[in-house]
């Protein structure tokens, strides 16, 4: 059986303008202190990491490898979460997306858009370069306004979204595939991309395209109110990643699913750090383990009430303390006997 890897940290949320945030040498130096083995390298963020430079210098490549294996380190993926997400942009929402572009783009939404895709398309071959076989990104958005319709969605609206979806998708997919790597969804609300029966339509609309996997983070499916166990039994062979992040629901008499536009502490739907949360890890990396998932397991911090730092220092050992070593042979090998077809036949009354 293949084994889980870990503890990893996915870098985003703790990057500041201050040490030892505020570099990648000097936040993989705190991450490998923490007890993490792994980082999950934002590629947005020029202090850490510089994509545009990635794709075109391999010595700059070296020099990123150089700085996280001195940390006795290794990188788990890259992610283009901000940038996957301008691959698809629904007009409602420019205004809002557009903080996550650069100036050049802004207020074009043609020119964002390719934007979006040249720099998910450099993160194939720059994840290539850096020896990975996963990468993790968001899918955008077009339909997810309609994800609760009033008046009805037109006859045809889901299957022109999603038509689109691939379209803007399949360039970046054959990118992926000519750099043997996968690149992993987070289905995430607000993404059209966002549960099981979306990865679905976009795998048919992708005419089932072999890179074309999911990252897995039940935080979101709580929120949802989606049976994260049962989705690993369904899902397995697509799920390439993996984020490790806690999350309650809290139902009550004012406010569900929608939250009723609250703030993080008073939604009904949160989350949580590690081990605070309300998700059975336990059989998480059980099932994850028996479907022979063998990636990384990489802390994502989200969490409204604790803060950050609180939040790293117990990620890596709750990871570390749930990573299941498989067995090199059965429990009950000791009563095995070799093949005796004359004995097999007696016990059957044959």
């Amino acid at each position: 059986m293949s084994q889980i890897k870990g503890p990893g940290i996915f870098l985003a949320q703790f990057c500041q303008d201050d040490a030892p945030f505020n570099s990648l040498k000097n936040i993989c130096q705190w991450s490998a202190d923490l007890g993490y083995k792994a980082v999950q390298i934002p590629t947005w963020d020029k202090r850490l990491f510089d994509l545009e430079l990635a794709y075109k210098s391999d010595t700059y490549c070296d020099e990123i490898k150089g700085i996280v294996t001195d940390a006795g380190m290794s990188i788990s993926e890259l992610s283009t979460h901000l940038q996957g997400q301008l691959v698809a942009v629904n007009p409602a929402y420019d205004q809002q997306f557009d903080a996550f572009a650069p100036d050049e783009v802004k207020n074009n939404s043609k020119a964002r858009t390719q934007w979006a895709i040249d720099q998910v398309s450099m993160a194939a071959k720059v994840s290539q370069t850096l020896g990975l076989n996963a990468h993790a990104s968001f899918s955008g958005a077009l339909l997810w306004h309609t994800a609760y319709p009033w008046p009805q969605r037109p006859a045809g609206l889901v299957e022109d979204g999603f038509n689109e979806l691939a379209k803007r998708w399949l360039p970046i997919l054959n990118k992926f595939e000519d750099a043997g790597v996968d690149l992993c969804y987070e289905l995430h609300p607000g993404e059209d991309l966002h549960d099981g029966v979306t990865f679905e339509r976009f795998l048919a609309a992708t005419d089932n395209h072999s890179r074309a996997k999911i990252l897995y983070d039940p935080s979101h499916f709580v929120l949802q109110q989606l049976d994260y166990l049962s989705f690993i039994d369904i899902y397995h062979e697509h799920i390439k990643a993996f984020h490790v992040k806690d999350a309650e629901f809290r139902p009550n008499g004012r406010s569900g699913v929608y939250g009723g536009y609250q703030d993080w502490q008073e939604r009904p739907g949160r989350f949580r750090s590690l081990g605070d949360g309300q998700i059975d890890f336990k059989q998480i990396f059980s099932k994850l383990t028996q479907y022979g998932y063998n990636g990384w397991a990489v802390l994502e911090w989200e969490c409204c009430l604790k803060d950050s730092t609180d939040g790293a220092k117990e990620g890596a050992p709750f990871i570390a303390q749930h990573l299941i070593k498989t067995p090199e042979y059965a429990f009950d090998d000791f009563a095995a006997s070799d093949i005796d077809e004359s004995l097999n036949r007696r016990i059957l009354g044959l």
